[in-house]
């Protein structure tokens, strides 16, 4: 990204972006105070897992103030989409990160959970934001209602990535380094009974919950705007 970009980026979302790195500096403190006092990077995880949290950000951001000059159909910008899609599950992947919290002897289990949430909400933040800004740019090139479907899709495709991502272990660059194996993957989840259920189940839990918060949250947004 040009350094006239990163400047435009600043001067149209510059509150925001503030806001956000507040945000997420109390989680990284939490974290560099838990390894101070446990002397261990258990959850190290975490801090990774938010940087990625905050690609799909990047590429909504870049996408939304290209649009003001180039068309929807341009070469970049369609990059854009493809990334801000293929990264956009690392937002939401942070909340199943909860299956490795646990009672040590390091730190209060408290601690940890509060450690947790606050990694999983600056992961949500940062995901619903970018959503926000595909779905209001795509409400003025391609329509409301198709707009809406296509976002609705999307929290179906992240709800079986977060399957992908913590059960069989995909990372969102496999999508561009190793297409031809993830295919095998999923052709495999649709013909094993078992692993069909597994996958279905998962999915769809997913997609309740962050495609259920969001639409709670547009509602409140336009609330908000009438």
């Amino acid at each position: 990204m040009s350094k006239k970009s990163k400047d435009s980026i600043f001067d149209n979302y510059g509150g925001l972006i503030n806001s956000l790195l507040i945000a997420n500096g109390v989680s990284i403190l939490l974290f560099i105070l838990r390894v101070i006092d446990s002397g261990d990077f258990r959850y190290w995880f975490l801090m990774w897992n938010l940087l990625l949290a905050w690609l799909p950000l990047v590429f909504a951001l870049t996408l939304t103030l290209r649009l003001k000059k180039t068309r929807l159909k341009d070469t970049v910008n369609i990059l854009l989409i493809v990334l801000w899609l293929g990264f956009l599950p690392n937002s939401f992947y942070l909340v199943s990160d909860l299956i490795h919290l646990q009672v040590t002897s390091e730190v209060s289990v408290l601690y940890d959970a509060v450690l947790f949430m606050s990694f999983i909400l600056n992961g949500f933040i940062s995901g619903y934001l970018s959503v926000y800004f595909v779905h209001t740019v795509l409400i003025k090139r391609i329509g409301a209602q198709t707009a809406h479907y296509f976002i609705g899709f999307v929290f179906l495709l992240c709800g079986f990535a977060i399957y992908l991502g913590r059960v069989l272990r995909w990372n969102s660059w496999d999508l561009f380094l190793h297409p031809t194996s993830i295919v095998f993957d999923v052709s495999e989840q649709v013909v094993n009974r078992a692993a069909q259920s597994r996958a279905s189940v998962t999915t769809l839990s997913f997609f309740i919950l962050t495609g259920g918060m969001y639409l709670a949250l547009w509602q409140l947004v336009r609330a908000r705007k009438n």
